[in-house]
């Protein structure tokens, strides 16, 4: 059953800091807007957009959601 599991998940792409600062631009939103939607932190979509820290974890996942299914999703 996990190996049915495992093959139904498709992994999360790990993103750029062009990427994430894309997504943002894509919606128009600001770090601080993007960072309540993520349920992070400014400083964290600051650092992840200059490139100093890289996302992870449940933040990644979010990113990806937006970045595939739009803000709509959030709201």
């Amino acid at each position: 059953m996990q190996k049915y599991d495992a093959l139904c998940i498709a992994p999360v792409p790990a993103y750029t800091p062009e990427q994430i600062r894309s997504i943002r631009n894509r919606y128009h939103i600001s770090q601080a807007v993007m960072a309540s939607l993520l349920n992070t932190s400014v400083s964290s979509v600051r650092k992840w957009e200059a490139g100093e820290k890289h996302p992870g974890g449940l933040a990644l996942k979010m990113i990806n959601i937006l970045d595939r299914k739009g803000m709509e999703v959030f709201v």
